[in-house]
């Protein structure tokens, strides 16, 4: 095995950790989580070394992402949640919007928060206070399929104004079923959202009001925008789509073949859609298109997931020095690895290298470098979605215009966001 060298912020992280423990007992805690089976591994593993380097006893309760939410929503309500719980991030307004619905970790010393960034720490934060520390930083990125505009003569989009005009190339050279991009469901929210966040610097929910920051004029600006991506033939129309059965990008044989040749997808699934390529073809990571007069790249970053610690815990500085090993400490570390994504800790990031696919590491550094607001986790709330994306399909098959569509959104957001207020 490869032995590694403790870096300095490492070895201090122990010596607090080593000088906290001197002052605790030991603790039996819970800790609960979704995951594969090589995260389930991973992540026991780490309980039973952090747990002896500390002192303290930790049971892993573990199962498949599939009825997590409602395990844990009826944990919290029972008051029998586990000690360490991880937490989707998009679930924390519907735990704890005012903030308190797990431990404050600021105010815990077993934990060395000055392995992240304020980004990141806001990130996790409901009302000010930090109620889930981001495990691992992912976002969407671009991926680009370079055989096909290789084979037309192009170089790569680096704006949207570029990809109006490779398109144009793209299509007399290879052919009219030759698209440039993808955007369908999902993928269209996201990309109608990069285009406003581009456009005015503002995420869609404003934090001080708790309601949608963009007018409906600059909405609807994005809304026209796919318009006008279906219009060049840079994608394929929600229409088209639906006759063609709705299928995955990743399981479409236009993609496999390099017919549908960039979409927005996140750093993590890089091999997802790369591995279904034919022979020959090559797909890389490339940095957010912007549009012209944009104010940043409108990155949407957020936590993979976070750790958060219950507010019921009989031992929270026992809780937070296993926390503090498992993302801080050279046993947590090498124990989780990248089972979680890549991770946000500085020291754990530092510790591990190169560990991780070369892609989605490259593919993160992107994500980690762009420029963009601060992402509400009501940007992914079920029901606010929901009404994001109906609201695009009847704009799609001509039921409403963009500027109808763009306040339907607003006023159905603004409805969703009221319950929370």
């Amino acid at each position: 095995m490869k032995l590694r060298q403790m870096p300095a912020f490492l070895a201090t992280t122990a010596l607090v950790s080593a000088l906290c423990a001197s002052s605790l007992s030991a603790a039996e805690l819970r800790m609960s989580w979704w995951g594969g089976e090589s995260r389930h591994v991973a992540t026991q593993k780490a309980l039973e070394a952090c747990g002896a380097k500390h002192g303290h006893t930790v049971k892993g309760e573990f199962t498949g992402f599939d009825g997590y939410l409602e395990k844990l929503t009826t944990q919290l309500a029972g008051q029998t949640e586990a000690d360490i719980i991880q937490v989707n991030w998009p679930w924390l307004p519907l735990f704890s919007r005012n903030g308190d619905g797990f431990a404050d970790l600021r105010g815990l010393k077993g934990l060395d928060l000055s392995q992240w960034n304020e980004a990141d720490l806001e990130s996790g934060s409901m009302n000010g206070v930090l109620q889930g520390i981001p495990v691992s930083t992912t976002g969407r990125v671009f991926f680009f399929n370079t055989t096909t505009f290789e084979k037309a003569g192009v170089p790569v989009p680096t704006t949207w104004d570029e990809v109006f005009t490779a398109t144009k190339t793209v299509k007399e050279k290879l052919g009219e079923d030759y698209y440039t991009f993808n955007a369908v469901k999902e993928t269209a929210q996201l990309v109608t959202t990069l285009v406003v966040v581009q456009k005015t610097g503002k995420d869609m929910v404003d934090p001080k009001t708790n309601q949608v920051a963009w007018t409906p004029e600059e909405l609807a600006e994005g809304i026209e925008f796919i318009g006008k991506l279906v219009e060049a033939g840079v994608m394929k129309s929600q229409k088209q789509e639906a006759s063609d059965g709705n299928v995955n990008l990743f399981e479409k044989p236009e993609w496999a073949e390099g017919k549908i040749a960039g979409s927005d997808e996140w750093d993590s699934t890089f091999s997802k859609y790369a591995d279904p390529l034919q022979e020959g073809q090559v797909l890389k990571p490339f940095p957010l298109l912007k549009i012209e007069g944009g104010t940043t790249e409108g990155v949407y970053r957020k936590p993979s997931m976070v750790f958060s610690i219950s507010k019921r815990t009989e031992d929270p500085e026992a809780a937070a020095q296993i926390l503090n090993c498992l993302l801080n400490e050279a046993e947590g570390i090498d124990a989780l690895g990248t089972s979680r994504g890549i991770p946000a800790s500085e020291a754990a990031a530092a510790r591990l290298g190169n560990e991780g696919e070369p892609q989605v590491r490259e593919a993160n550094a992107i994500v980690m470098a762009s420029s963009g607001p601060t992402v509400s986790p009501f940007n992914e709330n079920p029901e606010i979605r929901g009404i994001f994306l109906d609201t695009l399909e009847e704009y799609a098959y001509g039921q409403l215009d963009a500027q109808e569509a763009s306040e339907q959104i607003i006023d159905g957001v603004n409805d969703v966001l009221a319950e929370f207020n």
